[in-house]
């Protein structure tokens, strides 16, 4: 398989100018709900609205009902500020019902769109991408998210609406309090902003340490990180590693909730006391001989600007919370914002039965889209006609797997095209490819599911009685029926409850279940003992039985019943033909058979003796010198002395 090394993806930098365009696209998120959202901002006006009439009550009790003794209106006025308080609370109970559950499906959708857009994503970005980082998008970002999604919204408004309210009634109560109380706001709303900003900074700092922790803990404690880090003695390493990225996030958090503090406590400070200046002013003016302010007045009037007080700091609070909350839309963003390369054709083309047909014409490939870069593919023709097999042979990093992953178009094409039954795969609408092409690799993936479950993934509707004729085709129903739980058995983490062969197994099964018309054998033997490879090897004759097959060749077993071989050599076809005329060319073909029969003299089997003998690999990975310039591994004990190599 072609490793082609690429750089870690990184996110592009942000743009100074970007928070107004960023802001009006948060706001399209929460359109598709702008209703519900319309009578929150109904119920914040009238909660509002009703509980600036609070004062004015109070301030009718202590100047008229007390002084003239009306213990009648006394009591409706009593009975008015405790219903104000019990529609308020009822008010503030349903906007709190309504924007929750808006909140929680602007999150959903986000965690959707982000997720579905991934799944559109090429392979290359996930061989670029820590699999911690994306998960972190989805988990920590969106979710640090929630707050400002299901409050920030009714809180701005409502909290909007409480000041300009209050600032009214306090204007009606005495104008000239109410310049003294608002003498201070524009520096209060510098402090927020300063804060604001520097938290945003932090924010950031702190959700990419998030997700570096997070890639840390998927690596490395995967069941393959585990026995990495158990086999070579690295585990105290690795907690010592995670228990610094764990110290940074610390150091983060801490500045995090630290950012602004004081500033924010002398805005607290300032506004409590508040009310102590107010009275002060009030005394100097009636010592000074000016106008005469009523004790009702000046209560209803304090307990105004108390009212005032907790949305004013509720306001400067949710400033600040909306910067920090643009760095996580920022993160978010730049994953919705990513090119999706492999697309559905505008018009796709629907196939309801594939004959299996498939052809590459003049197909040229490049991982970097730089013209610059030595294309992995170049100049490829090859006709593959519908139930024959194609085998592919080459060293490693000629474009052996590169080639298969063009045909389920997990790349596409830079030059040439390929087509299934004469239609451009990019024309295919992506069903009928998926069902069209089954795919076994090497790297067999499994979920933390039941063996049921696994095998149903590739046809949901699939019946128990066909699952077991799937696994029975695939030589592992006895295997999985004397297990206690039968096909309810857990496969465990990436199947590492079962062998290698198993998982292989059971990957064939799958695809029989899939019963796809093309089949892309991806070196699916390659890393299996003697024994095993025998009994998939039999499950994978019985599976290309029929079917159009493209096989990566491992093993000459694999490649001379082949209709059709083909050598590739630095993305380039350089032989083609079957087994026989291939070894009757004497080419580079050739020359690696007969160093495979010569290897056999120490006791493997020799090419040719027979259909139940073990076909030696195809030697050309490293080691001594071979013929043509071939190389050969050393012969490995348990393959009975032959080697183990492969192309």
């Amino acid at each position: 398989m072609r490793i082609h090394a690429e750089s870690t993806w990184t996110p592009p930098p942000p743009d100074p100018d970007q928070p107004p365009a960023q802001v009006r696209r948060i706001l399209r998120l929460f359109r598709p709900y702008r209703g519900r959202l319309a009578f929150v901002g109904l119920l914040v006006c009238a909660s509002s609205l009703v509980g600036v009439a609070s004062p004015f009550l109070l301030r009718e009790i202590l100047d008229t009902a007390i002084p003239q003794g009306r213990t009648g209106l006394l009591s409706l006025l009593a009975l008015g500020m405790i219903l104000t308080a019990v529609v308020t609370s009822v008010f503030g109970v349903l906007q709190t019902l309504i924007s929750t559950t808006v909140g929680q499906r602007v999150m959903h959708d986000l965690r959707t769109a982000v997720y579905g857009r991934l799944q559109r994503m090429p392979l290359a970005f996930f061989t670029r991408t820590r699999t911690g980082e994306v998960q972190s998008r989805i988990a920590n970002d969106i979710g640090g998210m929630q707050a400002t999604v299901t409050s920030t919204a009714t809180s701005l408004v409502s909290n909007v609406t409480a000041v300009v309210a209050t600032v009214v009634a306090m204007l009606a109560l005495d104008w000239r309090l109410t310049i003294v109380s608002l003498l201070l706001l524009p520096v209060f709303v510098w402090i927020s902003r300063r804060v604001g900003r520097e938290r945003k900074a932090i924010t950031t700092q702190r959700q990419k340490q998030m997700a570096a922790m997070a890639a840390t803990v998927t690596e490395s404690l995967s069941v393959s990180g585990i026995l990495l880090g158990r086999t070579i003695g690295r585990a105290d390493s690795l907690t010592s590693s995670f228990a610094a990225e764990s110290e940074r996030l610390v150091d983060l958090e801490v500045r995090a909730s630290m950012a602004g503090r004081w500033r924010m406590a002398s805005v607290t400070i300032v506004m409590a006391a508040m009310p102590a200046l107010l009275y002060w002013t009030a005394g100097l003016a009636l010592r000074a001989g000016g106008p005469d302010i009523s004790l009702g007045t000046l209560v209803a009037f304090v307990s105004l600007q108390q009212g005032l007080f907790r949305p004013a700091v509720s306001l400067l609070s949710t400033g600040v919370q909306i910067q920090t909350s643009l760095a996580l839309f920022q993160r978010i963003f730049e994953y919705l914002d990513l090119p999706v390369d492999i697309t559905e054709s505008e018009r796709p083309v629907r196939l309801e039965k594939a004959r299996g047909e498939v052809r590459f014409e003049g197909v040229g490939f490049r991982y970097d889209r730089d013209d610059t870069a030595r294309p992995a593919l170049e100049g490829i023709d090859i006709a593959v006609p519908a139930g024959s097999r194609l085998a592919v042979v080459g060293a490693t990093g000629s474009g052996k797997s590169t080639l298969s992953y063009l045909v389920p178009r997990l790349y596409d094409v830079t030059s040439g095209r390929v087509t299934l039954d004469g239609v451009d795969v990019r024309d295919l609408d992506f069903d009928s490819l998926a069902r069209a092409v089954g795919v076994v690799s090497q790297e067999t993936y499994l979920f933390h599911a039941s063996v049921a479950d696994n095998l149903r993934f590739a046809r949901p509707d699939a019946a128990d009685a066909e699952i077991e004729a799937a696994a029975k085709a695939a030589q592992i129903h006895d295997h999985i029926a004397s297990l206690p739980d039968g096909y309810g058995t857990l496969v465990g983490e990436r199947g590492y409850r079962f062998s290698g062969g198993e998982k292989q197994r059971l990957a064939i099964a799958r695809t029989i279940l899939r019963d796809p018309p093309v089949l892309i054998l991806d070196e699916a033997t390659s890393a299996l003992d003697t024994r095993t490879e025998h009994a998939v090897q039999q499950a994978i004759d019985d599976l290309s039985a029929g079917r159009t097959t493209i096989t990566i060749a491992h093993r000459l077993s694999t490649i001379r019943d082949a209709d059709q071989i083909v050598v590739l050599e630095s993305g380039r076809i350089v032989e083609r033909g079957s087994h026989a005329d291939l070894l009757a060319q004497g080419g580079r073909y050739a020359a690696l058979v007969h160093g495979d029969v010569r290897t056999d003299a120490t006791g493997g089997a020799a090419e040719g003796a027979g259909p139940d003998a073990e076909a030696p690999p195809l030697p050309w990975d490293g080691g001594a010198a071979a013929p043509d310039g071939a190389s050969v591994r050393p012969a490995s004990p348990r393959s009975g002395g032959h080697r183990r190599a492969g192309w």
